[in-house]
């Protein structure tokens, strides 16, 4: 998978949005959805955290737009035997595909997303503090993004493994970002995990849950 280069506010969709999105600019597929999981509601929030980085647009508006629906890059070919198209058919060439959510992704995207702009001072604090030995400059403004969605998921869902956030967040790091974001983010948020837990600020509710 080739590593995608881009202003992490473009990662909802191509295109930065306002606070007044107009849906018809990004029709959704009336006959085609996916399944969400998990993993692809965990891309979601960094998606929506990545587009809020700079408070041009609500979380609210950030969520609806990305949470119901999945955009697609590719281009779709017309089929060659029609000249004239029914717009049902010219409508889902255009569409992007729909995702089903389960109540429990959705509650999971919301919780984490809130609690990361709860805890954005924070979070900076200690990114800042643990990275004293990096250019501060230098670090990626999407690993910086992706080390607030893994503190704010270790620390508000009880029933995630410590071990499924990190290794999460990393392979998001090597889908999006830089080479080197991977290793870094691995152990800037090992020094992380190490105070919040001295602050019983990880509370897992089973076995296995927290190494």
């Amino acid at each position: 998978m080739h590593r995608i280069s881009i202003d992490p506010r473009r990662l909802i969709s191509g295109v930065i949005l306002s606070n007044e999105p107009n849906d018809n600019d990004f029709p959704v597929s009336r006959n085609t959805t996916i399944k969400g999981s998990r993993h692809l509601a965990r891309e979601k929030v960094l998606q929506v955290l990545a587009a809020t980085v700079s408070d041009e647009i609500s979380l609210d508006v950030a969520f609806n737009h990305v949470f119901f629906r999945q955009f697609t890059f590719d281009a779709k070919e017309t089929p060659a035997d029609s000249r004239i198209l029914h717009p049902d058919v010219v409508h889902e060439l255009d569409s992007d595909v729909a995702i089903q959510w389960s109540e429990e992704d959705i509650e999971y995207a919301r919780a984490v997303i809130w609690a990361a702009r709860d805890q954005r001072e924070s979070s900076t604090e200690l990114i800042d503090r643990y990275s004293k030995n990096w250019d501060l400059e230098r670090i990626a403004l999407l690993d910086r993004v992706l080390m607030r969605l893994a503190i704010a998921e270790l620390t508000v869902c009880t029933d995630i493994p410590v071990k499924v956030t990190i290794n999460e967040v990393i392979e998001l790091a090597k889908r999006y970002s830089t080479d080197k974001s991977g290793t870094f983010i691995n152990g800037i948020l090992d020094a992380v995990i190490e105070e919040l837990q001295k602050e019983h600020r990880i509370n897992k509710t089973g076995r296995g849950l927290v190494d």
